[in-house]
């Protein structure tokens, strides 16, 4: 019997390779036999380029960046010689848990330190860049990436904004004229489908878990609405929302192409080809609901699976309302976990155990 496990992280608890592991040891202790292959998960998020590592040829090259507010860290990035192409992480530079939770100010956090990162990258031969967005400390529309490769974000004075969103609601002018990798392609990993502005938009669906108030967030929604427009692009656009607007710059300034994230790490796996010969699929999230068909990354994994007739189990810590849509949708069986926890090692002793009676029950393997 062979299975491919994909599991995403279990946000808090276990990451994505943590979690496939716990599911192979609860499979192996009821089927011994079983040929089972883990493989990383990840939408774009945070950890998604430690998931993928091993499957580039890449190097890892660390620099000092700033942080979401401008102190100065290491951050790292892949660069693959082969293909001159550089993987970058947003979060490893503008995420959130790089500030303590009182630190957290949407307001006054910046993507420069991205910009950063992606300048490094073309200096040192990257002819394109594949940058996964998501778990951002920011809601600056990508304004500070633009600064630190060289775009002018001008006030009524002809002076350059301060960094972070509150800058914005100075911004009179964008001059492009002096930045830089315009002409590099880019590839934008994000499952995020939410517009820039509006009551769906970055500021107020996203704004609050970075510290925002329901005033800040009503001042910023008016104030990416305002940079959007001076820049001459749609602030309602599909996909540009994504974290703090990031997508937003990436896309219309910069020319990048959105992709979902979780695609294009399960094309870096190799996940459809092994799950094409395979017998049974195996993914999951920390919680299972009807937000799981939003195109997030185990629905990506379900989807290949009914594509290629795999029977397709979704492993969740709990379930969530209109989780019974997901089973409509393509899930053979979703299995909440015996024991919900957090903490780490008693949450992969769960996902074992809640694994191994799965496979117990289903002496046949006909789940």
């Amino acid at each position: 019997m062979k299975v491919v496990v994909a599991v995403d992280s279990f946000k808090g608890s276990l990451t994505s390779i943590e979690a496939g592991n716990a599911v192979k040891r609860g499979i192996l202790s009821a089927c011994p036999d079983a040929d089972v292959t883990v493989l990383p998960l990840a939408d774009g998020g945070e950890g998604t380029i430690d998931s993928i590592a091993p499957f580039l040829c890449g190097i890892t090259r660390t620099i000092p960046v700033s942080d979401p507010l401008g102190r100065k860290i290491e951050a790292s990035y892949i660069f693959d010689p082969e293909s001159r192409t550089a993987y970058i992480e947003m979060a490893k530079a503008a995420g959130l848990t790089l500030l303590k939770e009182d630190e957290r100010d949407p307001y006054l956090t910046t993507t420069y330190g991205v910009g950063e990162l992606m300048k490094d990258t073309v200096t040192n031969g990257a002819e394109r860049l594949v940058i996964c967005i998501g778990g951002s400390a920011t809601n600056d529309g990508g304004a500070g990436m633009l600064q630190a490769l060289g775009a002018k974000l001008l006030d009524k004075d002809g002076n350059e904004i301060t960094r972070g969103a509150r800058g914005l609601k100075d911004l009179c002018r964008v001059d492009l004229s002096e930045l830089a990798d315009r002409d590099i392609p880019i590839v934008v990993a994000s499952d995020v489908t939410n517009p820039l502005c509006g009551p769906d938009g970055a500021s107020f669906v996203y704004g609050p878990q970075k510290g925002a108030s329901q005033k800040a967030c009503e001042e910023m929604d008016g104030w990416l609405k305002n940079f959007a427009e001076i820049s001459g692009f749609d602030p309602y656009e599909k996909g540009t929302g994504a974290a703090g607007g990031m997508s937003f710059a990436l896309k219309n300034i910069l020319g990048a192409e959105l992709m979902s994230g979780a695609e294009i790490v399960m094309d870096i796996t190799g996940a459809e080809d092994l799950i094409r010969e395979c017998g049974i699929v195996i993914t999951g999230e920390g919680r299972i609901d009807s937000q799981t068909l939003n195109g997030k990354a185990p629905f990506k994994v379900m989807k290949t699976a009914v594509k290629y007739g795999k029977p397709v189990i979704g492993i969740c810590g709990i379930t969530g309302e209109g989780y019974e849509e997901c089973l409509k949708a393509g899930f053979t069986k979703i299995a909440p976990l015996d024991d919900p926890v957090m903490e780490t090692s008693r949450a992969m002793i769960s996902v074992e155990e809640t694994v191994e009676r799965l496979f117990i029950q289903a002496s046949d393997c006909t789940f």
